[in-house]
């Protein structure tokens, strides 16, 4: 598959923001905090920075050290000044179809405004983090940039959570006040949003109000003092009227983002207002060539990192106009998103492999009876895609015209990190080449560099504005999880190689993280959720191949004496893993088993049951204790 390439044509060279990718490519290498510093020139600052990049202090890089800085001043308040003024910031469309909502600039800043105030009015000042448990709704943006507005750390939890993860990120983040809604619908089904909240709370004494915004409409119970209706508050004189932005350091904390570890608790990753900022901006601005024209929808919920950075932040940040839809692809039909680009005009359409290849199984039928003809450019996010699917979203969807940008980046990186823009010729299934400035290396267990096209460890040797600043509240765990194994060098977590023309192929994480439908969820999580259950007395999740979702859960369990194994205890099993963590967490299949192989210090040997799992051969077994 690597020697198929396709190369993008005259048109799109043409139309291009960025013609000559070897010339920034070259430049950004050369001068790493000379390129920086010309992105941030093109955003606006209260006080100008005195050093680019700070590396006195490895790991704890530091960027526009001296800076002030507010990336709600530059996503939003900017824009009032010019003829983006009264274009649209966002547009809205409900799952069932029957609502839509759409902002300009102006319009967008009066609801931050707004939401700003009321935050500032439960007692919220400057570093107060805040919970943002909501569904795909216009408010969750409004929140976002709010509490950045009046320097509030946010933090976003998937809409999709239990109450256990939701409890456990609250309480960690020691937040003072929850945002949510009475409910979300996703399918045609209400999730009880409001109801998960209150269970939350019952271990979480740090949080003094919650505010409801109400979406279902479905009656949910107010505990008075603590719980408050956001359309009431919105009525309130207090509420109305502008909001002053506050002055912020480039280096202060803008949010934290909870992302699954191998073992352990999940990691608050913590991102700042500066260099996030110029970050998310540049990457969108040359990875999808943003132009004022464009209509830029990302499908993905603004509670993982690619709603962050590309569903909020950088779209804002380039003045274009961003489409959030409620739903999920297929519902009511499998044209539901087909429909939505003829629609609203997409131009730019940025999803995840999993919902490719969903999209896929239903054939072209679907996508043929619309007019997609306003597509320029698409995109893919979340986990490898494989050249099949590759291949079908660029001639099906893209109509043989769109270059596919495959970008490979984490939460952690908080913007792309290998990808391409639309000047570059592309592999299916290859992320290309890092992004200006960065390099990648792929190294052994020791941290050699392998031959070209061997696969091994992927790591980046330069630091770049976007990453994480630290775990919040845990510089120890951030030093060891991410820069201690290969000293000087990041250590990504994913296996990849690179070939003969210096493009790369992300094959998968190398630790104990399970990466369904581009969600990542750690081992530890779904085998503590298992463990509560009488039934078992210990269990190992592992990841396999699936057609659709990339990874699928699946468990072994050992069962606790006078429990059998039979298909009902199994179906028990897995509703009660995703009463736990959610639905996204559910296993694929439980297996029951004597005896969990392991290492003599104890060691789960998930690399056996995986083996064991897909009939492969189980290597080395010389660390096993018997």
């Amino acid at each position: 598959m690597e020697g198929e390439v396709f190369y993008p044509s005259t048109e799109v060279v043409s139309q291009a923001v960025l013609k000559d990718w070897e010339k920034t490519a070259a430049y950004a290498l050369g001068d790493l905090s000379g390129f920086w510093a010309k992105e941030a020139g093109e955003l606006e600052w209260f006080q100008p920075c005195e050093q680019v990049l700070d590396d006195s202090n490895k790991p704890f890089f530091k960027w526009f050290v001296g800076g002030k800085v507010n990336i709600t001043h530059n996503a939003v308040d900017r824009h009032l000044k010019t003829y983006r003024k009264n274009k649209l910031a966002l547009i809205w469309e409900s799952e069932d179809g029957k609502c839509d909502r759409s902002f300009s600039y102006y319009a967008l800043n009066r609801e931050v405004c707004r939401m700003a105030n009321i935050i500032k009015a439960m007692g919220i000042v400057r570093g107060d983090r805040v919970t943002i448990y909501m569904g795909r709704v216009p408010e969750i943006v409004f929140a976002m940039l709010a509490c950045a507005k009046i320097g509030a750390i946010h933090s976003v939890v998937f809409g999709g959570f239990s109450v256990d993860a939701l409890q456990g990120r609250i309480a960690d983040s020691q937040s003072k006040l929850i945002i949510t809604c009475d409910g979300s619908l996703q399918n045609g089904k209400l999730v009880e949003l409001k109801r998960i909240v209150d269970d939350s709370l019952r271990h979480c004494p740090t949080v003094e109000n919650v505010v409801v915004v109400k979406r279902s409409g479905h009656e949910v119970p107010m505990e008075a003092m603590r719980d408050h209706w956001y359309h009431d508050l919105c009525a309130l004189p207090i509420a109305n009227g502008k909001c002053a932005t506050e002055v912020m350091d480039a280096e202060d904390p803008l949010f934290i983002l909870y992302t699954s570890g191998s073992t352990g608790t999940p990691k608050a990753i913590m991102h700042t207002h500066g260099g996030y900022m110029v970050g998310t901006y540049s990457t969108l601005k040359y990875v999808f060539d943003i132009t004022d024209e464009d209509r830029f929808w990302c499908t993905a919920d603004p509670g993982w990192i690619t709603g962050h950075s590309y569903i909020v932040y950088g779209p804002l940040l380039n003045g274009a106009t961003v489409f959030i839809f409620e739903g999920g692809p297929s519902y009511p039909y499998p044209n539901r998103w087909w429909q939505l680009i003829e629609r609203y005009g997409i131009s730019i359409f940025y999803t995840a492999p999993t919902a490719i290849r969903g999209l896929m199984r239903f054939g072209d039928a679907w996508p043929n009876k619309h007019d997609l003809s306003s597509l320029r450019l698409l995109g893919s996010v979340g986990e490898p895609i494989n050249p099949e699917a590759w291949k079908w979203f660029y001639h099906v969807i893209g109509r043989g015209k769109c270059p596919i940008m495959d970008t490979w980046w984490q939460t952690e990186t908080g913007a792309f990190m290998i990808t391409p823009t639309p000047v570059v010729p592309l592999k299916p299934g290859s992320g290309t080449r890092p992004f200006f400035g960065q390099v990648a290396e792929i190294v052994d267990e020791a941290g050699n560099p392998v031959e070209v096209g061997a696969e091994g460890f992927l790591v980046l040797t330069r630091p770049w504005p976007a990453m994480m600043r630290t775990l919040y509240g845990d510089d120890e765990r951030y030093v060891k999880s991410y820069w201690s194994k290969y000293p000087g060098k990041y250590m990504t977590g994913d296996s990849a190689r690179c070939d003969k023309d210096g493009y790369y192929w992300i094959i998968g994480r190398v630790d104990d993280v399970i990466k369904v439908s581009g969600h990542r969820l750690g081992t530890a999580e779904v085998e503590s959720a298992l463990i509560t259950h009488p039934a078992v007395a210990e269990s190992a999740a592992i990841g396999l191949p699936h057609e659709v979702k990339g990874q699928a859960i699946f468990c072994y369990v050992q069962l606790n004496p006078g429990f059998d194994p039979h298909e009902d205890l199994s179906e028990e099993l897995r509703q009660h893993v995703s009463q736990h963590l959610g639905p996204i967490a559910r296993p694929e299949e439980i297996r029951f088993i004597d005896k969990l192989p392991k290492t003599r210090s104890g060691k789960i040997m998930r690399r056996v049951l995986k083996a064991r799992a897909q009939g492969l051969p189980e290597g080395d077994l010389s660390t096993l204790e018997e």
